[in-house]
Formats: structure tokens, C-alpha cells, sequence
């Protein structure tokens, strides 16, 4: 596993803003989900989507679509983060497109502030609690 910093980007193993990784393996949904908050509320929201993307690619197909929309609404997060307007305004959008109620509804308002030229980065929550 290569070493990342915090925005998900490639550092050398030895470098200082090198995080901890995250597991390869599919975590069960409820730590999944935790792990994934905590990653987010750290600004980490490329790891969160890494978590969240390994349950997405190991989940019973009739799931795919909610842990896939919460994978790219990270990713359109890890884009704000690295200064992409456009791929935040893309993955938030795309991510929506996946899921249904608060957080679709999330995801669509932040891509519609994004637009507007709001670039304050949004407080993803992907619990209601």
C-alpha cells in the first residue's frame, strides 16, 4: 500500500504527512460507518472513501448503489479538499445520484452551493446521530 497524506495523495513512506492507512478489507457496514465519520471528521475524506468503497465493491449487489454513492460523496469531498471545484461539483452530484433522502439531499445542496461559488467545505454526516 502506498503512503498517502491526508488529502489522499501519494507521499514517500518516510514523509511527515504520511497517514495511517486504512484496511484493504471490507469492514462490517456499521464500522464501516463509523470508521468513515471519524475519517471525515478528521479531513480525511479520501480515507473514508476508501473504507466506504471497499464495503460498495464487497456488498450483495442489491447495496451497491447506497455504499457507492457514499464513496463518491467523499470523493467529492477529497475534491474540495484539493482546491477541484468542478470534480467536487461532479462527485457530490454523482454520489446524490446514488442514494435517496437526507443524504442525497446532502449531496445535491452541496453541489448546488459549490455552484454558486460558496466554496465552503460541507460538513458531510453519514449518520443522522
Amino acid at each position: 500500500m502506498r503512503a498517502r497524506d491526508a488529502l489522499g495523495r501519494p507521499v514517500p513512506a518516510d514523509s511527515p504527512d504520511a497517514v495511517a492507512p486504512v484496511p484493504d478489507e471490507a469492514l462490517p457496514p456499521e464500522h464501516a460507518l463509523d470508521l468513515a465519520q471519524r475519517l471525515l471528521d478528521q479531513g480525511r475524506a479520501f480515507s473514508a472513501h476508501e473504507v466506504l468503497e471497499a464495503v460498495w465493491k464487497a456488498c450483495p449487489p442489491q447495496d451497491r448503489d447506497y455504499w457507492q454513492g457514499l464513496a463518491q460523496l467523499c470523493v467529492g469531498v477529497t475534491h474540495l479538499q484539493r482546491g477541484n471545484v468542478e470534480g467536487a461539483i461532479t462527485l457530490l452530484r454523482r454520489g446524490a445520484g446514488h442514494l435517496s433522502g437526507r443524504l442525497a439531499q446532502w449531496g445535491a445542496a452541496a453541489a448546488d452551493r459549490l455552484a454558486s461559488g460558496d466554496l465552503e467545505s460541507p460538513q458531510l454526516r453519514l449518520r443522522d446521530s
